[in-house]
């Protein structure tokens, strides 16, 4: 053994002496090419191949090193032996990541991945408008030069695709908002977010369990058609309209998307939107991945309409410039159906992909057609009044399930099979009577539910509607000035939610219309028009060609004529609404 370090030392001896001689008598150039030449020589005879990936790359953070760090989390976790664990904001999991200078074995397509994550103190610190650490951070691939075809770049797009599903899962939902004015905040934000916590999931929706079924589908064709998407030419998209009385789940049923996808959601308040441009740049800034919401849209703004911005304008035309009341005062609203429709399905569709807009609103008939035509709703969800699928649905969430129902509580569930439908309650009318009464046992809050469901249905046969008169319906009609296709299209959209119903949602459309014309009057004429036609109607009246007496009469049947086709268009109106 003593001799075996003896001629180590010897060796070493010589080593350092051998060396020494070189750096004196070679020049650096020389020293320089040979240890160039040395390494490419090695690199030639070597069987691997090495790839850096540095954290920083010039003055930009490297995407693909934060997705190698999140990819190989997940390995790590379970075959590595020298961890550091973190946990990031707006997470439920704790993450598992490489330690200085530690390597990780992975699996790809058959092939060794050698990974090591290398960080080393900078030499010097460069001049830099923002800080930057004093380490130097990189994770180093290492992989057999014959399995280089094999698995590049396809392992690339494996982690990176692997990175944003693990980020997905890992991260809780978001609830964001925007900003006051479409600005942004003090952060340099033009969305403010919360943690999404809603319970609420398909299981526990009540609504029908048909329809239900035909929206969850719907949602898993979505997720799963990126490559449909891609072959037809069509952006990456899905739009709903929620409509239906309030308190039947509207808000619910978003929550119930979100949380069965796993996608952020994105509340946007129309009326703190000024401007098509601040709204293109709000929309521009949402995540794929998320839902879009836009709720009652029939109230925001004057979206329901694009041409009463045009009558507004033109009011007060004689106001003296710089006399403006403090409303006129504040900032106009310019923002337009059409500059939303053109982000839902024009060209700004294409900046983003897998997202979700969702509309909601009380009164459907009260939305521009544009909006509802397929291609930007493309599924149209009437949430009705709680039907007997629904109420035990409720009752299950609220009261819990029993296997065998006694024969009391079977002719319960009958007497509320029977009363369901003729007290159209919304399914959060139901909810409140069953928190109330859960607390008192289940046999007496389903008796107390059923009191109620016939409480409300007695209301509703005691107060008969109310009728109008031939003289009162032709004066509506003749109002509204509706023609028959808007009032067949009012009638079809409301006939499955009963006769009595649909009447009301005729007549309310009918006074919304003529409420609309007596708000905006006929132009009338200024005293020069005045003077103009009545001299013309003069010389008309003492032209020889035409006597006096037979203008008379010309006169008297053309308001004849004119009063019969009125007559006319007011039994036809008439016709359809019997109908």
């Amino acid at each position: 053994m003593k001799e075996y370090w003896t001629a180590l030392a010897s060796l070493m001896g010589t080593y350092a002496f051998v060396q020494s001689i070189i750096n004196s008598l070679l020049p650096p150039e020389f020293r320089h090419s040979a240890g160039k030449f040395s390494a490419r020589l090695f690199r030639y005879f070597s069987s691997y191949c090495y790839y850096d990936i540095a954290e920083v790359d010039g003055v930009s953070t490297n995407d693909l090193y934060n997705a190698v760090q999140v990819y190989l989390s997940g390995s790590a976790s379970v075959s590595g032996t020298r961890l550091s664990l973190t946990r990031s904001p707006n997470s439920s999991a704790f993450t598992f990541n490489l330690s200085n200078n530690d390597h990780l074995l992975d699996n790809f397509n058959g092939a060794v991945a050698w990974w090591e994550h290398r960080v080393t103190q900078r030499q010097s610190q460069s001049f830099s408008w923002r800080p930057t650490s004093d380490e130097k951070r990189s994770f180093t691939l290492k992989i057999k030069k014959k399995d280089k075809p094999a698995i590049l770049p396809a392992y690339f797009d494996h982690i990176m695709e692997s990175a944003a599903e693990i980020r997905r899962k890992s991260k809780d939902r978001l609830l964001y908002t925007n900003s006051r004015g479409g600005s942004v905040d003090s952060r340099g934000r033009s969305w403010e977010s919360v943690p999404f916590k809603h319970p609420s999931t398909f299981q526990t929706l009540a609504m029908d369990p048909v329809l239900k079924d035909e929206i969850i589908a719907d949602l898993r064709e979505f997720t799963d058609g990126k490559a449909f998407y891609e072959s037809t030419g069509r952006a990456w998209k899905r739009g709903y309209l929620l409509h239906g009385p309030p308190g039947t789940g509207k808000s619910s049923m978003i929550a119930a998307m979100a949380n069965h996808l796993g996608y952020d959601v994105y509340d946007l308040e129309l009326t703190e939107v000024n401007t098509n441009s601040d709204l293109r740049k709000l929309l521009m800034k949402t995540t794929a991945k998320s839902i879009i919401v836009i709720e009652d849209i029939d109230c925001s703004l004057e979206l329901t309409n694009r041409s009463s911005g045009e009558k507004k304008k033109a009011a007060a035309p004689g106001k003296p410039a710089g006399q403006n009341s403090p409303e006129e005062a504040a900032p106009v609203r310019t923002i337009t159906l059409s500059g939303l429709l053109n982000f839902t399905d024009g060209l700004w569709s294409c900046c983003g992909s897998e997202r979700i807009f969702v509309f909601t609103t009380n009164h459907v008939e009260r939305l521009d057609p544009a909006l509802l035509r397929s291609g930007r709703m493309d599924m149209h969800i009437f949430m009705s009044h709680c039907s007997f699928p629904a109420l035990k649905i409720l009752v299950k969430n609220y009261l819990g399930s029993r296997d065998d129902d006694g024969e009391g509580e079977k002719k319960l569930w009958m007497e509320l099979e029977e009363v369901i439908g003729e007290a159209e309650m919304t399914p959060a009318d139901i909810s409140e009577v069953l928190i109330k009464n859960r607390r008192r046992g289940r046999r007496r809050a389903l008796e107390e539910l059923l009191q109620a469901l016939k409480g409300r249905a007695e209301e509703r046969k005691a107060a008969p509607a109310k009728k109008m008169d031939a003289g009162d319906e032709v004066e509506v009609i003749g109002e509204a000035e509706m023609t028959p296709a808007d009032i067949s299209e009012v009638l079809i959209k409301n006939r499955r939610r009963g006769r009595r119903r649909a009447l009301e949602e005729l007549l309310q459309a009918l006074k919304g219309r003529a409420e609309e014309r007596k708000a905006a009057p006929a132009k009338k004429m200024d005293a020069g028009d005045e003077a103009v036609v009545v001299e013309e109607e003069k010389r008309e009246l003492e032209s020889p060609e035409h006597g006096g007496e037979n203008n008379a009469q010309l006169s008297s049947m053309g308001a004849g004529n004119a009063s019969k086709e009125e007559n006319v268009s007011k039994e036809e109106n008439a016709q359809v609404l019997t109908v």
